[in-house]
């Protein structure tokens, strides 16, 4: 990952283009309600303005499918970004690479800071379009990357905009290559990794380079379903991918080869519906009831899961243990949370719930690194090339 930084270009006086990733979560007031994505990207921010830059910057929100919506504009995160930069003017063009983008950019001043509209009201934008690509580029002299959360896409604003201007990482992307590099690359031993989620299919090739690389992998969620179904126990009206009953297998035999320690639950909390308020019970996984399902991991899996982290030096924690977003099943995600925070490891996180579950116990704080990429940090996981950091200026 030997990659320009801001460290390594002279931005003084330069008009910097900094794609971000302030897809953030709204009501339907139009108000934020969670600013991790903006906080995180104001170091980078505020050591351009401290260079005297002017800066220009560009994200998505939602998914508008490349037409203009109202409810995906992102007017309301400018006016956050300027009380988070502690009510600094945040100008606003109403487009992103019309004439009122580029009046607004040209006029921009050294110290100054402009937030384009939404890139996805341009279908340009997710198809990589070439002179899309061009015309954002010809708003500004450098693009500095600071959205590791869509660098898994081939998208104009993180690829093809650096067919024209030179583009380095922001602080923010750096703290994503350092920790998560490392984690594939060079981690420290003992190293555990904690996989959850719902599907095994969301998440094979993480399990596969994995396995090359962890000490321990543990596996709840959903898609622990799969695996002890794999193995033969009745899961009664658990979700199951049947069509991944065989790879399951192949994953736990794979394990063994390679002398990895795979821990997989051995009771589970059970209910009758998918419902908040079902009735519910904890059970061995050798006793799930026919007409009930598995919904959270149980008190005796969580206790297992947390002595492994102990003594762990690296911890990768990516998906809940259960259905996080009903209270009754989120108890083993949030056991794990508590453990991975106590563990005293180098940690890294990543994925909505788990990043939840730390928010919400107060936890963040002692994790070493929150990853703001869901999709990314997975393909990262998996040792793919991502296109938007593979575009990058090298060192």
């Amino acid at each position: 990952m030997n990659k320009k930084n801001l460290n390594d270009i002279w931005v003084s006086g330069k008009k910097v283009l900094v794609r971000v990733d302030y897809n953030v979560p709204m009501d339907k007031a139009g108000n934020i309600t969670d600013d991790t994505r903006i906080r995180a990207t104001i170091p980078t921010l505020e050591f351009l303005l401290s260079k005297n830059a002017a800066v220009i910057i560009a994200s998505h929100l939602g998914r508008p499918k490349g037409k203009i919506a109202p409810e995906f504009s992102l007017k309301p995160v400018a006016k956050k970004l300027s009380q988070l930069l502690h009510d600094r003017e945040v100008l606003f063009a109403n487009d992103s690479v019309g004439p009122e983008a580029r009046k607004m950019a040209a006029a921009l001043q050294p110290g100054q800071l402009l937030m384009l509209e939404n890139l996805r009201f341009n279908p340009e934008e997710e198809k990589n379009d070439p002179e899309f690509a061009k015309q954002l580029a010809g708003l500004a002299e450098i693009l500095v990357n600071d959205a590791f959360g869509v660098s898994h896409r081939a998208h104009a604003s993180v690829h093809g905009i650096t067919k024209y201007i030179p583009a380095v990482s922001g602080f923010l992307m750096d703290k994503e290559l350092l920790f998560l590099g490392q984690a594939v690359t060079d981690p420290v031993h003992p190293f555990v990794a904690i996989i959850g989620g719902a599907k095994v299919s969301d998440k094979i090739g993480v399990i596969e380079n994995l396995l090359n690389k962890v000490d321990t992998l543990i596996i709840g969620g959903g898609m622990a379903n799969t695996f002890l179904a794999a193995q033969g126990y009745q899961t009664g009206k658990s979700l199951v991918e049947a069509d991944k009953l065989v790879l399951a297998k192949e994953l736990i035999a794979t394990a063994k080869t390679k002398g990895v320690n795979l821990l997989l639950p051995e009771d589970v909390v059970v209910a009758e519906n998918f419902a908040a308020d079902a009735d519910h019970k904890a059970v061995a996984v050798t006793q799930i009831p026919s007409e009930w399902m598995a919904l959270d991991i149980g008190p005796a899996t969580a206790g297992k899961f947390a002595a492994a982290l102990r003594g762990a030096k690296t911890v990768v924690w990516n998906g809940p243990m259960g259905v996080f977003e009903f209270d009754a099943f989120a108890i083993g995600t949030e056991a794990v949370a508590k453990a991975v925070a106590a563990s005293g490891a180098k940690s890294i996180v990543g994925g909505g719930d788990s990043v939840a579950a730390l928010e919400k116990l107060k936890l963040a704080a002692k994790i070493t690194h929150i990853s703001t990429g869901g999709g990314a940090s997975l393909e990262f996981l998996e040792g793919k090339e991502l296109p938007g950091i593979a575009a990058l200026a090298d060192k």
